[in-house]
């Protein structure tokens, strides 16, 4: 009987050993938010350079404006959840996460949403899509971002356009040389390169039934001219001369129109 007793008095002193110790450890670990106050406020945007929507000025006064901003408050009332939060409902951050250092550092660390073209529609829309085919509001954002007019709405926009400039953006020479994207009545795409005083057609997008579909539609038709364009380039406007034509019509795909330049 007295085993049995000092066998559970041992297991007994074991676990409130183990627990007195994990507190130890974690009271160790973990900052001491009754002591310190924050004393640096460090803001990294991933991408800053590249999209430029926001800068740290603008994330601090976010915060200020929120009453979140942690610098020189005890680190105790500083909520990282509430800090990520805020800034998450920006509608130009794409992730934001906030964490406490032991030191009392406050780290923030920011993704931006990733533009692909800009809208200015005939309807007076004006606005960005970006790479998840969503609209973002317009700001003081610039950049060398092809821009596209016409009569473009939004779901149009979203569903067809977003797809364009994605393909656009990812090919260095076309996000270099092309600068506008125009949209006739019937929903046929121009396109208003930088360099050459012509204008370029290429069709009606393909309609698809469900967006995979259609996205992946859209993608392969815009190679496809884009590709036939190029070789054009190379080997018919580099000899004729870039300001022969001034029309371009690669709709159909077993011949280019051009329209001849008229000369004064």
């Amino acid at each position: 009987m007295k085993i049995r007793w000092k066998k559970t008095l041992t297991i007994v002193l074991d676990i409130v050993l183990a627990a007195y110790l994990g507190l130890a450890f974690t009271a160790f670990n973990k900052p001491d938010e009754t002591v310190h106050v924050c004393t640096k406020v460090s803001i990294d945007i991933k991408d800053e350079a590249t999209n430029g929507f926001i800068d740290t000025k603008e994330i601090k006064k976010r915060l200020e404006t929120s009453r979140l901003y942690p610098l020189e408050k005890p680190i105790r009332y500083v909520d990282a959840r509430k800090i990520e939060e805020t800034l998450k409902s920006s509608p130009f951050v794409k992730t934001a996460e906030c964490y406490k250092t032991q030191d009392g550092q406050v780290c923030i660390s920011i993704t931006q949403r990733l533009p692909v073209i800009r809208i200015k529609a005939a309807n007076g829309d004006d606005y960005y899509l970006d790479d998840k085919n969503c609209i973002m509001p317009n700001s003081h954002y610039t950049s060398n971002l092809v821009i596209a007019t016409g009569h473009i709405n939004r779901l149009f926009a979203t569903k067809y356009i977003a797809t364009l400039g994605k393909v656009l953006m990812e090919n260095d020479l076309w996000r270099n040389q092309i600068e506008q994207v125009n949209v006739l009545p019937n929903r046929g795409i121009e396109l208003i390169p930088r360099i050459g005083d012509h204008v370029i057609y290429i069709g009606q997008l393909p309609e698809g039934r469900n967006s995979a579909d259609r996205e992946q539609q859209v993608r392969d038709y815009v190679i496809k001219k884009m590709n036939r364009l190029e070789k054009f380039y190379r080997y018919g406007l580099s000899q004729a001369g870039w300001n022969k034509y001034s029309y371009i019509d690669l709709e159909f795909d077993n011949q280019i129109i051009c329209k001849r330049r008229m000369l004064n």
